[in-house]
């Protein structure tokens, strides 16, 4: 594996096969403790549960020979069976001990050889002083007394007792050998598994002080330098290019960084140009909007002119016809009359078109400002206004309306101008009825006002609103046409819309809308309507 190859390792792939080197070195580290560990609880096993029991049967043992030779010695000065107790009670624990200390030294399958032949030694001469002293000076005793006895005792030699309690002393000995052996077996692999940990420490210390290292020079300081580099972008160079030495993630982070860099470079430039555009269309507006001022005042300056130069000659030309009609009325020709009326007529109906332009123009130019307006009060105030063409046989109702946002005196001129075209074109014989009623719908208030008059045909439902535009003969119906141009201009001033509602059996059925006025809670229709018959 060559050295460029791990070079392009990822950062996950070096930590994890650090992590697995480690975990083999590790695992390695653990067989052989599993392996000290297991020798040395066998060797303390040894010590606790063979040697030490053994050698605490060699002790007994030593006492059961001793007990024999003295219920010997007991038994031939007195003859009695009783002080023969304690040679058959050492007698019986020496059999048993052997037993014990045979079982125990092949315990595991692991007799040791020098224990098992002194062991054999010890039996073979017990066996011998029993036979060269303890049997005799019984059997004497039993045939011959006591003193007969006592003598074969004096004269009997210790040379073959002297011989059993050297024995069981070897085998002590033996015994201890075999225990020191084990825990010397067991000290060193306590030091081996000492070892083996203080080298599994260090290697985990080494494998942390490598795994810090590798952050450090493929995560810590990479990702620093990268910060570095992107925290000179955001203060405004976007031309310095982003690079990274770190891992290969690091690396195609910073490449996407550096691709998300040129994005935002060239966008930036784009929006630049964009902002000089922009600012030259300002600037553009900025002339427009002057020569608009420009224009409004001369507008305005028209507007006074229709309202004062131009009515006053009306006026004069109006005052005279009317002078020669009053004067001259009867005593001319009956065609005099005639032209007379007409031009009386031409010149009224000039001035109410001058009038009614004049108003037109005026709306969204002349303003006071939004306030709060309660569409209750102006329904109550346009009643008080059409009191007189409504008669005594028509009806205005409404239901519980809002408060909207705009100027009073152009709702109030809206809904005199929708109220009055209804009160106008009534059907004949029918006293009208005219219904307001207002819904909220999402974020504006849908009004309707509707009526049970002659209506609308489907096909003249957009040329209504169009400026001085008429669907009677001016002898049927009085006006100048521009009504529900003024109408339109007033919603459209106040950012809503309007539009005739084609579906209803008869009348006249107008929608318009103005915006929600925030902050104002909204109330629920009532039952119950206002107004009554105007």
């Amino acid at each position: 594996m060559s050295l460029f190859s791990v070079r392009t390792w990822t950062l996950r792939r070096r930590v994890v096969a650090l992590c697995l080197a480690v975990g083999l070195v590790l695992s390695v580290l653990g067989v052989f403790a599993a392996i000290t560990a297991a020798n040395s609880n066998k060797q303390i096993d040894v010590i606790l549960n063979k040697t030490t029991p053994m050698r605490a049967a060699g002790e007994r043992l030593s006492t059961a020979a001793v007990d024999q030779e003295t219920g010997v010695r007991g038994f031939a000065i007195s003859g009695d069976e009783n002080n023969l107790r304690p040679y058959t009670d050492g007698l019986a624990a020496e059999e048993r001990l052997l037993s014990e200390i045979d079982k125990l030294n092949e315990q595991d399958g692991t007799a040791d050889a020098r224990v098992s032949a002194v062991l054999a030694l010890v039996r073979q001469r017990a066996d011998a002083w029993r036979a060269a002293v303890a049997d005799p000076v019984i059997d004497a005793v039993r045939t011959q007394g006591p003193e007969t006895g006592q003598a074969l005792v004096e004269a009997a030699s210790t040379t073959e007792f002297d011989a059993l309690r050297d024995s069981i002393n070897d085998l002590q000995r033996e015994i201890l050998v075999v225990r020191q052996k084990s825990a010397d077996d067991a000290k060193r692999t306590g030091t081996v598994l000492v070892a083996l940990e203080v080298f599994a420490a260090v290697v985990v210390i080494l494998a942390g002080a490598a795994l810090l290292l590798l952050l450090d020079r493929l995560v810590t300081r990479p990702v620093t330098e990268l910060a570095e580099q992107v925290r000179a972008v955001a203060r405004g160079d976007f031309d310095r290019p982003i690079t990274s030495e770190g891992s290969p993630e690091l690396r195609t982070l910073a490449d996407d960084v550096e691709g998300m860099r040129r994005q935002i470079a060239a966008e930036l430039s784009e929006v630049r140009e964009a902002r000089q555009q922009i600012e030259w269309v300002n600037e553009q507006l900025k002339v427009q909007a002057e020569e608009l001022t420009r224009s409004n005042r001369d507008l305005e300056q028209f507007a006074y002119v229709a309202s004062h130069d131009l009515q006053e000659p009306l006026r004069k030309v109006a005052s005279f016809c009317q002078l020669l009609q009053r004067r001259y009325a009867g005593k001319l020709d009956e065609r005099a009359d005639q032209y007379i009326g007409f031009a009386v007529d031409g010149a009224q109906r000039m001035q109410r078109l001058i009038n009614d332009l004049l108003a037109f123009s005026r709306i969204g130019r002349l303003t006071a400002g939004f306030t709060d307006v309660d569409l209750d009060r102006v329904l109550t105030e346009v009643r008080s206004q059409l009191e007189g063409r409504a008669g005594g046989d028509a009806e205005i109702v409404w239901s519980d309306l809002p408060t909207v946002e705009g100027e009073e005196p152009l709702l109030t001129t809206l809904f005199v101008n929708l109220i009055g075209n209804s009160l106008k074109f009534r059907r004949a014989d029918v006293p009208p009825v005219i219904t307001v009623s207002a819904e909220l719908a999402e974020d504006e208030w849908r009004i309707n006002v509707r009526d049970n008059g002659i209506g609308i045909e489907a096909e003249f439902a957009d040329k209504v609103f169009v400026i001085f535009q008429r669907l009677h003969a001016r002898d049927a119906y009085e006006g100048t046409g521009i009504g529900l141009a003024i109408v339109k201009k007033i919603v459209e001033y106040h950012g809503g819309r309007i539009w005739i509602d084609l579906d209803v059996a008869e009348g006249t059925s107008i929608y318009f809308t103005l915006p929600l006025l925030a902050g104002v809670p909204v109330r629920e229709p009532q039952q119950a309507a206002e107004g009554g018959s105007a």
